[in-house]
């Protein structure tokens, strides 16, 4: 579906200290199971999205209201869904 990444994860954080968590323990988890060494990170909580790149998967931390604003399960939606959990 796009020349840069393989996979997306989208999730939502309902505050910024959740969303600051969501992402250091994404980080820290790829490390540990999957060797991953330093993702980088672009955004802040306090802007509501923090996008962890990993290179062949990118994980978008969002808050509720920039989920809503930025849509991307809509522009993304002819992409194959692996797990969608609710």
């Amino acid at each position: 579906m796009c020349s840069f990444t393989d996979y997306f994860i989208i999730c939502s954080g309902s505050s910024e200290r959740q969303l600051t968590a969501l992402a250091d323990s994404v980080a820290e988890t790829a490390y540990k199971k999957h060797r991953l060494k330093s993702p980088r990170f672009q955004g802040h909580a306090t802007g509501g999205w923090i996008l962890i790149d990993f290179g062949d998967v990118i994980v978008h931390a969002f808050s509720p209201e920039q989920r809503k604003r930025y849509r991307l399960e809509d522009f993304w939606r002819e992409a194959r869904v692996v797990v969608r959990i609710q």
